[in-house]
């Protein structure tokens, strides 16, 4: 029977560390709001450095920071698909749709990342004193308290995205209204 140990379970951390830097340089440089831009500019840089602590512990630890496990194989082939989602309708959406589309696959992500350094803070409270709960602990306080702000703005965001379309769109359908009454008056006054 085969079991995850922690030199399996680290590359799928880093696995998505990777991608959701990947993710992040595409969706900076596809936005056209400097707000969104900005943002993602900063979280990228900031999983960027994820990625160098994972790659630390994964050393630290004795393992090989370029191993990539079958479960990490999984998540990357995952994490493309939702990076891939970003482009599919590319061009044939109003452009408020499409940055919905890009900062969804970033909340989805983000979520992902909120859950792997969760779990690793608990992997690193039931660890026997020593090193390798030192490392983890170490890193998780490290990440963990930027992954919380990650996510919350993400959440955020799309809410206040959904909203603002929601608004417009109830601002437009008052809008034909109010011209199909002027027509309707002008029509009777003719």
């Amino acid at each position: 029977i085969y079991t995850l140990s922690l030199h399996d379970a680290l590359p799928i951390l880093l696995a998505h560390e990777r991608c959701g830097a990947q993710l992040y340089r595409s969706v900076a440089g596809r936005t056209n709001n400097p707000m969104l831009k900005k943002q993602y500019e900063h979280f990228g840089t900031e999983t960027v450095e994820h990625v160098e602590i994972l790659e630390r512990l994964v050393t630290r630890l004795g393992g090989d920071p370029n191993y990539v496990s079958p479960q990490a194989r999984a998540t990357t082939k995952a994490d493309t698909g939702l990076l891939e989602s970003t482009f599919l309708l590319a061009g044939s959406i109003e452009l408020m749709t499409q940055e919905l589309v890009m900062l969804e696959a970033v909340m989805l992500a983000e979520a992902k990342d909120h859950a792997n350094w969760s779990c690793l803070s608990v992997l690193a409270q039931a660890a026997p004193e020593g090193e390798v709960r030192d490392a983890l602990t170490e890193a998780v306080e490290q990440v963990e308290p930027q992954e919380d702000q990650h996510l919350g703005w993400a959440t955020d965001m799309r809410c206040k995205m959904i909203s603002a379309q929601a608004s417009s769109s109830m601002a437009q359908s008052v809008g034909e209204a109010a011209e199909q009454i002027v027509a309707r008056i002008k029509s009777w006054l003719d």
